[in-house]
């Protein structure tokens, strides 16, 4: 397999998405999870360009990377000064990464317009940086700014600049299509000229931006063309519209083209992988995303999901766990009874497709999803509903009554909801009282409190997401909604729902489900450790 070399500018490139910031502990973390991926170079930042940076830079030294290399990541020097002279040039050698990435101007444009530069002192910019940095002992991936502007107003000049890096020594020449707006035949055409003229002496790259949607598009046909350095972003977030996204990338050609980007065995690891950087990233995956969101291998129709259970070939073009991702069946009304009959049969495989209780519960489904219920997006709620129609539930506690007041102004700072609840745990009255940022919460503190002396695994219960939907905005305020909560205790993940037109009995549906999914999973898990 041709191999292709990967270069990760999550912390570079990604860090200049809207609501992105770092510290020096996200960046480190995201670069021990690169290396595990198996990334050839991870583009850590600027080290001339903030103190954040430079401290990065000095504890990276004390890491011991398996497959990646660290890569910093800097400009030229200035047009009125000497190598020696850059600040940034010394700082990028105070870096002691053996690989930079250096960009300079393609583009005539750039050079006269905002360097304010001749045609000449550019290209002397270029050869003198990448020829001190080689010399010093750096390895230079020289990124060729605005590449595919620069050609289209001026081919003869864009390749002038490439041919400085060449002459100062640059071991990899990255095509810049820096404004995101080029079309898919024309990348493929300029990267071809490219390779024709400079693939013999050094590498060619690809660096794509997402403005025009084809990021990864652009990044494919480059690779065709005969570029074998990609660069993006794992997750494609980054500047205006983004990155090219490096998850799909690797995949698509990994997977589907032939070329080897990550070690073998590590493509299993891409969704695990992806899912941590995006939680260090505090983002939430798109489900979307291909290969990698929740939604890549999810299946809603009926007709769909009856023909996936036979064989997912039929649906699926390849299979989830080769990019460590898993298969879901959406809950909905038009699922249909395959896919009831698969969630049925965990816990009693007697019950067959033309089982009574099999239509009892499509119906039971489908009048609850009239009524604004949406299992889809609520596994949890689902489970328990299935439990309790087949006979496989136990309720926990039994709620006598609650009441939540809200007060303005503020008695103290973020405590403005108070709760009050009665419930019935095996026959023992517990009364609680909460406070909280808000009723919801408020309620969250009071049922905890009175679970807490009989199920203290309650305590590992952590609300991570929090969604209302209005379902008929002609009620306007007396409008019905619906509630979901995605819940967690470190080991799994599970959503519960919860509909009415009080916002807090809805609260309430969905709180008492995820407290209950938990309950019964751990109630599980002790017996199957028993068995």
């Amino acid at each position: 397999m041709k191999k292709i070399a990967i270069l990760d500018s999550t912390l570079r490139d990604g860090s200049q998405g809207e609501g992105i910031s770092y510290s020096v502990q996200d960046k480190i973390n995201i670069v021990k999870a690169l290396d595990e991926l198996g990334v050839a170079y991870i583009e850590a930042g600027n080290p001339g360009s903030n103190p954040k940076d430079m401290e990065f830079f000095e504890e990276a030294k004390k890491l011991d990377l398996k497959n990646s290399k660290l890569v910093a990541f800097g400009s030229t020097r200035r047009k009125d000064a000497s190598c020696a002279e850059d600040a940034n040039l010394q700082s990028l050698l105070s870096a002691e990464t053996e690989y930079v990435v250096i960009f300079g101007k393609s583009w005539d444009f750039q050079v006269t317009d905002i360097l304010h530069a001749t045609l000449d002192e550019n290209l002397e910019m270029i050869r003198d940086t990448v020829a001190y940095l080689s010399k010093r002992g750096r390895r230079v991936i020289y990124d060729a700014e605005h590449f595919f502007s620069g050609y289209d107003a001026n081919s003869e000049y864009a390749m002038k600049t490439l041919q400085a890096a060449v002459e100062g020594g640059a071991e990899t020449l990255c095509l810049c299509e820096t404004k995101g707006g080029c079309m898919i035949s024309r990348c493929n055409e300029v990267t071809g000229e490219v390779v024709k003229k400079f693939g013999k002496v050094c590498s060619i790259g690809i660096h794509t931006h997402n403005d025009s949607g084809l990021a990864v598009a652009n990044s494919l046909v480059a690779v065709e063309a005969g570029a074998t350095h990609v660069q993006g972003v794992l997750l494609g977030f980054g500047e205006r519209t983004g990155n090219a996204n490096l998850s799909t990338i690797i995949a698509d050609l990994q997977l589907k083209m032939g070329y080897s980007c990550i070690p073998e065995e590590n493509i299993k690891n891409l969704t695990p992988i992806c899912k941590r950087v995006s939680e260090i990233t505090n983002i939430a995956l798109a489900p979307g995303m291909p290969y990698v969101g929740a939604n890549a291998f999810a299946h809603k129709a009926g007709m769909h999901i009856d023909a996936v259970i036979k064989n997912p070939a039929a649906y699926e073009h390849i299979t989830p766990d080769s990019v460590g991702n898993e298969r879901v069946f959406l809950m909905s009304e038009v699922a249909g009874r395959s896919l009831i009959l698969e969630k049925i049969q965990k816990f009693d495989r007697t019950i067959t497709k033309n089982s009574p209780i099999v239509a009892a519960i499509v119906k039971k489904v489908k009048d609850m999803e009239h009524a604004g219920y949406q299992f889809e997006g609520a596994d949890g709620s689902f489970e328990l509903l299935v439990r309790k129609e087949i006979g496989k539930y136990r309720p926990f506690f039994k709620l006598h009554y609650y009441k939540t007041h809200d007060e303005y102004p503020l008695v103290e700072k973020n405590l403005y909801a108070f709760a009050q609840l009665r419930i019935d745990v095996d026959g023992h009255l517990q009364t609680a009282a909460g406070e909280g940022n808000g009723p919801v919460n408020a309620l969250d503190a009071a049922l905890r409190s009175a679970l807490m002396p009989f199920y203290p695994e309650v305590k590992q219960i952590r609300l991570t997401d929090y969604k209302v939907r209005v379902l008929d905005g002609k009620g306007a305020t007396a409008a019905c909604v619906r509630v979901l909560i995605e819940s967690s205790d470190g080991i799994d993940t599970w959503t519960t729902i919860g509909v009415s037109c009080d916002v807090v009995e809805a609260s309430w549906m969905a709180l008492v489900d995820s407290f209950e999914y938990k309950l019964i999973k751990d109630v599980e898990r002790k017996f199957m450790k028993f068995l």
